[in-house]
């Protein structure tokens, strides 16, 4: 019994890699425009759609997985999944692409916390819930793995098929891990908390915020600058089409990204001693957020192109877990989880909200809309009122 409890961490590690196998992630836009005959304003209605139906059918204290068990709710997940990779790839019709959006909503709501639960209902079995940071830490790097696998065999798939065809593979691994999924050994469920709605945790979270003057500072820094960040995921592919980078290298663009970040986030304790300011290499990571999109709409220069997306995207994707870190501090353990969900929930709200402005920015002009982010972003971390004293360990 025992084994078949310990066999659950390995296949999770499968099972997630292959799930983040999005064949079709480093030409998405491409897909978008080119297959589906989109505008970028489409595009972003489609993403803002994404996050409402994310919003209307998480329950974010997993009462789905309750009722339904941690493994029957990651193969339903997996199995909508399939369908909503397989909706999209049928007829190139934003209508079509809206239902593809909602399976993938209702998709992404099965798979939140339901891993995590799964996890660690698995580690109580085996009487090892204290390896559960090493664990949930290597599960993570699986999750990266598989984005950077379906990275590079995307471009593959794109050159030897077409566009469609990236989308319409997504199910095969997805597969894959869905007979993985068949094979888990469901832990007991351990007693089950009351259901909480987003109303009652953004209600809670904010009224925490509003009385911890530091806290909400910490979080507005957050939160702006993690969104600002968001739009160079959806940018990059046409900053690369005009700089004429052939669809082929885009996977490994994506890779390169991806490599940066990770770099990145692990190197924030060495750069606090290098800057020898806390407060430094907060202002540091978003000013160069800033500047690496007001380069990007200054030139169609490969080189810098890519110093341009890697800037921007490796500092502002990267930042968000050392803002966390630091709000930790002011935040006791039993609110931590809604504290951080509600500025996790501002930050997708801030994103659904934006999303068709950025749109008809970017069929406007995209190099004006990446010198306007970059110059907001600019400002923004010039006027940030964050503090050293702000920063404590």
């Amino acid at each position: 019994m025992v084994k078949n409890f310990k066999a659950n961490i390995w296949k999770i590690y499968l099972f997630n890699m292959l799930r983040n196998m999005m064949f079709v992630s480093p030409v998405l836009i491409p897909f978008f425009t080119d297959w589906g005959g989109l505008s970028f304003f489409q595009i972003m209605i489609l993403q803002s759609w994404f996050l409402f139906c994310f919003f209307i059918f998480e329950i974010p204290t997993g009462t789905v997985a309750d009722f339904l068990g941690r493994k029957h709710s990651l193969l339903l997940a997996s199995a909508i999944n399939i369908a909503g990779a397989l909706v999209y790839g049928s007829i190139p019709n934003f209508y079509i692409f809206m239902l593809g959006e909602f399976l993938w909503g209702l998709s992404m709501s099965l798979y939140s916390g339901a891993t995590e639960a799964f996890v660690y209902d698995s580690l109580k079995e085996i009487n090892e819930t204290e390896k559960s940071k090493k664990i949930m830490g290597r599960m993570q790097s699986f999750n990266l793995v598989g984005i950077m696998i379906g990275a590079i065999f995307g471009s593959i798939i794109v050159v030897i098929f077409d566009l469609r065809a990236t989308m319409l593979f997504v199910s095969i691994p997805t597969g894959f891990a869905l007979f993985i999924g068949l094979t888990f050994k469901e832990p007991p469920l351990q007693e089950t908390t009351e259901s909480r709605s987003y109303f009652t945790i953004l209600k809670e979270g904010v009224k925490y915020l509003h009385e911890h003057k530091i806290l909400k500072i910490l979080a507005i820094d957050m939160i702006f600058l993690a969104s600002v960040a968001y739009w160079m995921i959806w940018l990059w592919q046409p900053m690369l089409k005009e700089a004429n980078v052939e669809i082929f290298y885009y996977g490994f663009v994506n890779v390169a990204l991806l490599i940066i970040e990770i770099a990145i986030m692990n190197s924030y304790e060495g750069l606090e001693k290098l800057f020898r300011s806390k407060k430094r290499l907060v202002f540091f990571t978003s000013f160069m957020t800033g500047i690496g999109f007001i380069i990007g709409g200054l030139t169609s220069f490969l080189p810098f192109v890519l110093l341009a997306i890697f800037l921007a995207g490796g500092f502002g994707l990267s930042r968000r877990p050392l803002l966390i870190s630091y709000m930790n501090k002011y935040i006791p353990s039993e609110k931590r989880a809604t504290v951080i969900s509600t500025a996790t929930m501002f930050e997708k709200m801030v994103c659904a909200i934006f999303n068709p402005f950025v749109g008809l920015l970017v069929d406007w002009s995209l190099s004006y809309t990446l010198i306007i982010i970059g110059i907001v972003a600019v400002v923004f971390s010039l006027i940030s009122k964050v503090e050293e004293n702000h920063l404590i360990e």
